[in-house]
């Protein structure tokens, strides 16, 4: 018979509105609407109980189905959506989140994300978003709210002109793009970081130096990155639709890494050479 994990494995983070997070999670970015459902029943059959959507990944509906059906309660369960990039304006922040809370078939999220800031969109103002974001959580339909691939100058302009502190940034982070000053931006305010693209899309799991040290800890590629993540007080949630690579990656709490193995990981970082996806600065995608 497969493991059962157990939610207790996992290590939490308590945000700065005094709710705890699962630090490590399990990502549907990319994965098929069809498939969606049939993935995450499985991530949450191997233990995972933090769950990672967007409204622009078109699968919440496959990640609601899969939720109804495990048996599992809700207050075990963390569940992420984020806002499309076409419903920036407040009026369409509210609607949008009501019909994720339809298509997720909850009645809250413990977290939503503004998904991209778009500066060179919507006049630039992010801010009014923000501040429609900050209202979902006064009835508890949202525990929580934060932003996405946020600057340092995003943060602290919302931050300046709202009072109100994100939860979470989640920005790309891997051993090839540590993104310090987002990171430190983000630390300063008390804002806990979320790593999406924890493996740079594959591209570490060739590295000789991640190599050598899995090899050591007899351990893969992989999780020596997402432990590397961990120590470093990241929130992950890596994506796979293949079971033995979910479980893979959820067994990553039996080990540690020395102070020297994180910063040899640290040290690979490129800068923007290292970077995956779009520049936040840059990026202004709108779904059609």
């Amino acid at each position: 018979m497969a493991t059962r994990y157990t939610p207790m494995t996992v290590s939490t983070i308590t945000l700065n509105d005094h709710t705890t997070i699962p630090q490590l999670g399990f990502g549907t970015y990319q994965v098929p609407p069809a498939e969606t459902a049939a993935a995450v029943r499985t991530a949450l059959e191997i233990g995972y109980r933090h769950i990672d959507t967007a409204q622009m990944y078109q699968n919440e509906e496959g990640v609601g189905e899969a939720l109804a059906s495990s048996g599992i309660s809700r207050d075990e369960l963390y569940v992420t959506t984020k806002l499309n990039n076409g419903f920036h304006a407040p009026d369409e922040v509210r609607r949008s989140f009501e019909e994720s809370l339809a298509k997720l078939g909850l009645d809250h999220v413990d977290l939503f994300l503004i998904h991209w800031p778009l500066p060179t969109r919507y006049d630039g103002d992010y801010v009014s978003t923000w501040k429609a974001m900050a209202e979902l959580t006064q009835d508890g339909r949202a525990r929580s709210v934060g932003v996405s691939n946020f600057e340092p100058a995003h943060l602290d302009r919302i931050v300046a002109e709202t009072g109100v502190l994100p939860a979470v940034n989640q920005i790309e982070v891997h051993p090839y793009l540590t993104n310090e000053a987002a990171r430190a931006a983000s630390i300063r305010h008390g804002v806990e970081v979320e790593a999406w693209s924890p493996i740079a899309q594959g591209a570490v799991l060739d590295d000789e130096v991640i190599g050598k040290i899995a090899a050591g800890h007899g351990k893969t590629a992989s999780q020596v990155t997402l432990r590397w993540h961990l120590e470093r007080g990241d929130i992950v949630f890596p994506k796979s639709v293949r079971e033995e690579r979910m479980r893979e990656n959820f067994d990553v709490f039996d080990f540690t890494l020395t102070a020297d193995e994180v910063a040899a990981i640290t040290a690979l970082d490129r800068g923007e050479e290292g970077r995956t996806g779009p520049h936040p600065d840059t990026f202004d995608f709108i779904p059609g």
